[in-house]
């Protein structure tokens, strides 16, 4: 991590520093995204595999992260880290609880009776970025307000390896099915459904430009 001192920087420095990544490669990586959609589309899981084994800093054969995994990355982890974590379930579970909202159900004349009604998505992919910082975070801003909409099913990725910490919390926040994939890759996945990764209705979830990319095109 680069360490700047702001007051020692010229105003021109300042300004650099300030400035978003240059996207005057927007066009290639629109290039790039489409071919990983495609390959993803065509080939399945056999192409999540080759793209983990190019792009991924621990590549895997298994994409699903096994129950037993997960359990290994629950003992393994600090109780005071589990404490925080299961604390930050319990207050953002109750601040979500409270939008919940009733049917609203008005008769505007007589016989004419009107209704407002949420229901859940069915299925929903969740995307949850991988590095050199794990996002635990991301997987309960994203798996809680499933879980209390009422999402049939819940679909996480996340970029192998899978920190401790975001499997923790999958755990925690009911998640049940994690995958071991990151990236446009993972996108692709979630969209289109692969042999083990099942298409979703929606994705939800952060991520760098190529992510960023690959969710705008599908």
């Amino acid at each position: 991590m680069q360490t700047l001192i702001w007051k020692t920087l010229s105003p021109a420095q300042q300004a650099d520093v300030l400035t978003r990544p240059a996207l005057s490669d927007e066009a290639d990586i629109g290039a790039v995204v489409r071919e990983i959609i495609g390959s993803v589309r065509s080939r399945g899981d056999e192409a999540l595999r080759e793209l983990s084994q190019r792009f991924e800093r621990a590549p895997r054969q298994q994409l699903q992260v096994s129950n037993a995994e997960i359990e290994a990355a629950c003992e393994r982890l600090d109780d005071d880290i589990k404490g925080a974590i299961e604390a930050a379930i319990a207050n953002i579970r109750t601040f979500h609880a409270a939008q919940a909202q009733p049917v609203v159900r008005v008769e505007t004349q007589p016989g004419v009776v009107c209704e407002l009604r949420t229901q859940p998505i069915s299925r929903v992919g969740l995307y949850v970025p991988g590095g050199s910082a794990p996002l635990p975070s991301t997987v309960m801003m994203l798996a809680i307000p499933a879980r209390l909409a009422g999402c049939r099913e819940v679909v996480l990725c996340t970029p192998s390896p899978a920190s401790d910490e975001i499997l923790f919390a999958a755990r925690a926040c009911g998640v049940e099915k994690v995958f071991a994939i990151g990236g446009a890759q993972a996108i692709a996945a979630m969209a289109y459904g692969t042999q083990t990764i099942p298409k979703v209705d929606k994705i939800f979830g952060p991520g760098n430009a190529y992510v960023t990319e690959a969710k705008g095109q599908v």
